[in-house]
């Protein structure tokens, strides 16, 4: 069973799905500020280690989808990654935002007293180094926080070096669905928490969790109907990209 099982959970119900992703352009200042002004105070979103070592967040291994860059991420440092537009491929009006880094976020969240969760999204192959120094940024950035930041990953691995650079900060595995051993991982690297793709959760696995005194929680949850389901198992986080879904299901 973790030893490091916050208790109480800490954390609010509903969490807002790379900042509010859908509404604005995802993992940016923009994203953050528009779910705050919906009411969430949680927030997840996706962090990254530029090739000169800056934490700073982007969801996919390569810049097409959500920036106006072109190619895989791994090579770039933060001044190449600063220059991008992450703003105007979602709509004309966020034109210029720029990606965000770990420290700018961890100031905004200061300022509001806004909880986050921190899904370390290694490029492939840099799993240790992204969850060390993503752990080790945490650890700096909110030293004053009442509440620390949830450090997740898909990737044991950077969890593993999470663990290792900032014991204290909660980490919890993400599974899209079981894989051999997890429950082993898990075990060993101390998790306080599950966050499980909402299809995944059932009573049996409710009860894994609670067995090992691990919270649940689970994405990505855009209706109602799946929130009260998820409440009655048991689940104490759904992370959402709807941003009018009520405070309590």
């Amino acid at each position: 069973m973790s030893t490091a099982q916050p208790t109480p959970w800490p954390y609010p119900l509903w969490i807002a799905h790379r900042g509010a992703g859908k509404d604005a352009p995802e993992n940016t200042l923009a994203a953050f500020q528009r779910g705050w002004e919906a009411g969430f105070r949680m927030f997840e979103c996706d962090v990254k280690l530029s090739a000169d070592g800056v934490p700073y967040l982007l969801h996919d291994a390569t810049l097409d989808r959500t920036t106006n860059g072109r190619g895989p991420v791994e090579h770039l440092t933060w001044d190449d990654l600063a220059r991008l537009d992450a703003g105007g491929w979602h709509s004309a009006r966020y034109a210029g935002e720029r990606l965000l880094r770990l420290d700018q976020l961890a100031a905004w969240c200061e300022a509001r007293g806004a909880l986050v969760n921190l899904e370390i999204k290694p490029v492939p192959g840099h799993e240790t180094a992204t969850g060390a120094a993503v752990a080790r940024a945490a650890q700096t950035l909110w030293a004053r926080a009442a509440v620390p930041p949830l450090l997740t990953s898909f990737q044991p691995h950077a969890l593993q070096a999470a663990l290792q650079a900032a014991p204290e900060l909660p980490r919890g595995l993400l599974l899209e669905s079981p894989w051999p051993g997890w429950e082993g991982v898990a075990e060993a690297l101390q998790f306080v928490a599950l966050v499980c793709h909402h299809r995944l959760i059932d009573a049996a696995l409710m009860q894994t969790a609670q067995r090992h005194g691990w919270r649940m929680l689970s994405y990505t949850v855009n209706d109602v109907a799946k929130a009260r389901r998820l409440r009655q198992l048991g689940v104490e986080g759904l992370i959402t990209d709807v941003m009018h879904l009520p405070s309590s299901v």
